[in-house]
């Protein structure tokens, strides 16, 4: 089949490598590039590094419901659109432009976490579960009915593990879907809007901990939930502290408080304790907590809080 896929992140990568092995991908839609980082240096999306190396094109427009963008995907001439994490809303007249609708790999197990940001939820909300959703995409915010599910194990996965192990997931899937998809035997689902939960995107403000008020699994899951990007972080002495590699302690002290700075960080939260096994100081790399301590000082039994 001829198809045009939409993706952004590395989520979609998998997925896109799938497709082009058994189909024809006459047009990869992404994201404009970015200025990343301190020297704000312009950075592709990780679709656009994929699609490049596949030899395929590449179209990135500021406004995908546009005219004229509404006119280069027409142009394609394409049986399906298939979309995977794109990170923005099709308008009416894409959702038609095939004859059937687009279908999006959306990472959670629908209606659960309908919205931006399922993994990280999944992870912060502590689900026992994880998965992918092969669906219908309609005006609605992922409320259209889908036709194969899969799921694995969250345990204690940190967002980029569990992001690399949903994209495989999602690619095998769509590559069922396209299947039987091609033999015209695909079983649509009904959502049951009842059961429909939300994941909205992941604002950096929520990596802001509070070791007072918050409880050492929450604290833990955020930080796996935000690993690296944003990241976990709290306020000592007016410098902002990130955070990473947390280890959950069953102990007692008073919440806030630094039981151990001997070589290791051990911070009591509201219920129990959270060992910080690397922790990057402002405008310096993050390092193993041991050589953070040798060349600065954590108060042993000072209270923090945010």
């Amino acid at each position: 089949m001829k198809i045009i896929f939409m993706g952004t992140p590395s989520f979609a990568v998998p997925a896109l490598k799938k497709i082009s092995e058994k189909h024809q991908v006459v047009l990869v839609v992404t994201r404009e590039d970015k200025r990343q980082g301190r020297g704000k240096k312009l950075a592709k999306p990780e679709i656009k590094i994929c699609a490049e190396a596949l030899g395929l094109e590449v179209y990135q427009p500021e406004k995908i419901n546009s005219k004229e963008s509404i006119e280069k995907l027409k142009s394609m001439n394409a049986d399906l659109i298939v979309v995977a994490a794109y990170g923005k809303i099709l308008k009416d007249e894409i959702l038609k432009l095939t004859g059937d609708n687009p279908v999006n790999i959306h990472a959670s197990l629908l209606p659960k976490l309908r919205g931006a940001a399922p993994i990280n939820r999944a992870i912060i909300n502590g689900d026992e579960f994880a998965g992918v959703s092969i669906m219908k995409i309609e005006e609605g915010l992922d409320t259209g009915d889908y036709c194969f599910q899969d799921k694995t194990p969250i345990k204690n996965k940190n967002i980029d593990e569990l992001t690399e192990e949903l994209g495989q997931m999602g690619a095998d899937l769509i590559v069922k879907f396209l299947e039987d998809y091609e033999k015209n035997n695909i079983k649509w689902i009904k959502q049951e809007d009842s059961k429909a939960t939300y994941a909205p995107k992941i604002e950096k403000e929520e990596g802001f901990i509070d070791f007072k008020k918050m409880t050492a699994d929450e604290i833990e899951r955020l930080s796996r939930a935000l690993f690296d990007k944003p990241g976990i972080s709290f306020n000592y002495d007016g410098n902002r502290i990130k955070i990473s590699d947390l280890e959950v302690l069953n102990m007692e002290g008073k919440a806030g408080q630094v039981i151990s700075n001997e070589g290791q960080l051990i911070i009591m939260t509201k219920d129990k304790a959270i060992k910080i096994n690397k922790i990057q100081w402002p405008g310096k790399k993050m390092m193993n907590t041991e050589d953070f301590l040798r060349g600065r000082n954590i108060e042993e039994e000072k209270i923090i809080g945010g």
